[in-house]
């Protein structure tokens, strides 16, 4: 059963459940290689990619994706808890280029994280960054994922074999979400 997608509103974004409407606002997240270099599938170079891509996201029955919205309701990325296993899940997130460096996802995660807590109850929250991807790695050290460790040869993308660090926050931890 898919989780619930209730709507979360952060001091200056709404979260909200993601709509196939959305595709032509997350083409132009997803076609920038830039932003895509460390997702796990390469840049969209059709708006087709994106419609499918977003299809499959909203017909996955473990994973809640919101995208991420200022004042004018448009798509500018998305952020998701993908269930790992009972209690557990994992945080992802892209957003567009134009908005890096302004906080959003910082404050988006922090939210995300303490519907995962609070709401559904998880027990634990984990991440994981590609070695290179500093943007990601300061995201999840400013939110206090505490560093667990590397996976060695981890995934293999269209940037080749990667290793992951995985960061991990669980309930019990000191954290401020909001």
């Amino acid at each position: 059963m898919k989780p619930d997608m209730s709507i979360l509103q952060t001091r200056r974004m709404v979260l909200r459940a993601m709509v196939e409407s959305d595709a032509n606002a997350l083409f132009q997240v997803f076609c920038d290689p830039v932003v895509c270099k460390y997702w796990s599938s390469s840049s969209h170079n059709t708006i087709e990619q994106t419609k499918k891509y977003i299809q499959q996201s909203i017909e996955e029955r473990n994973q809640q994706t919101w995208v991420i919205t200022l004042e004018n309701n448009e798509a500018l990325g998305w952020i998701y808890l993908g269930d790992s296993k009972q209690g557990v899940a994992e945080l992802g997130f892209i957003l567009h280029r134009d908005h890096w460096g302004k906080g959003l996802v910082s404050e988006a995660a922090a939210t995300v994280i303490a519907h995962g807590f609070e709401t559904r109850k998880l027990r634990r929250i984990f991440a994981d960054v590609d070695p290179d991807n500093t943007g990601s790695k300061r995201v999840v050290e400013k939110l206090r994922f505490q560093f667990e460790g590397v996976a060695r040869a981890n995934w293999e993308t269209h940037i080749g074999v990667r290793d992951s660090l995985i960061y991990g926050l669980i309930a019990t931890d000191e954290h401020q979400f909001r």
